[in-house]
């Protein structure tokens, strides 16, 4: 690999689906290793859905080896005891990953339909449509939970691209004009 070159875990936190998706990332250009959801609901105790989300993504940071871990903030307007448990999904899932020494960077619901969409809004649909045409695969999965994970790793592999002799875009225009390869 080269030096810019990684994989990234993204994680969509959620206590009864935790969607995972782990890209590769070579040459500034993301590829598919696998997604898919930890499904956590036939476990009634909350703890126990805890203890199996830290197993499980010790396991695919063993399996896969990233470098880092992007995963979506939990967002705001659900009730408290939601944002509660989402929280505690997403510590234990950081946890795994510190325990691995990966770096772990934390993005918007927002954040990561912008930069994917153009739309912070945008539908699961939509986002999964787009991540669908980014890293070219053909079935979609059962849970967009998956999709989402996605998104998140793509997301922050956007955020990282441009290393310090390369130019950053400032506007649309300039990041059209550097990333032709990517328009369909």
């Amino acid at each position: 690999m080269e030096n810019n070159d990684k994989i990234i875990l993204g994680i969509d936190p959620g206590t009864l689906l935790m969607g995972y998706g782990i890209i590769s990332l070579q040459a500034s250009k993301a590829s598919l290793i696998t997604l898919g959801v930890i499904e956590l609901r036939k476990y009634s105790d909350h703890f126990e859905r805890l203890r199996l989300i830290f197993e499980r993504v010790d396991m695919l940071i063993k399996e896969f080896k990233p470098l880092e871990l992007a995963i979506e903030a939990p967002f705001y307007g659900k009730n408290v005891q939601s944002m509660l448990k989402l929280g505690r999904a997403q510590g234990i899932a950081m946890a795994a990953a510190l325990s691995h020494q990966l770096k772990v960077y934390e993005y918007s619901p927002r954040k990561i339909k912008q930069s994917l969409t153009g739309n912070g809004n945008a539908s699961k649909e939509q986002v999964a449509a787009m991540i669908q045409k980014i890293l070219h695969f053909d079935n979609m999965p059962k849970y967009l939970d998956a999709t989402d994970a996605l998104a998140v790793a793509v997301c922050h592999s956007y955020q990282n691209q441009w290393s310090d002799n390369e130019k950053k875009p400032r506007s649309w225009k300039d990041f059209i004009q550097q990333n032709k390869d990517r328009l369909a």
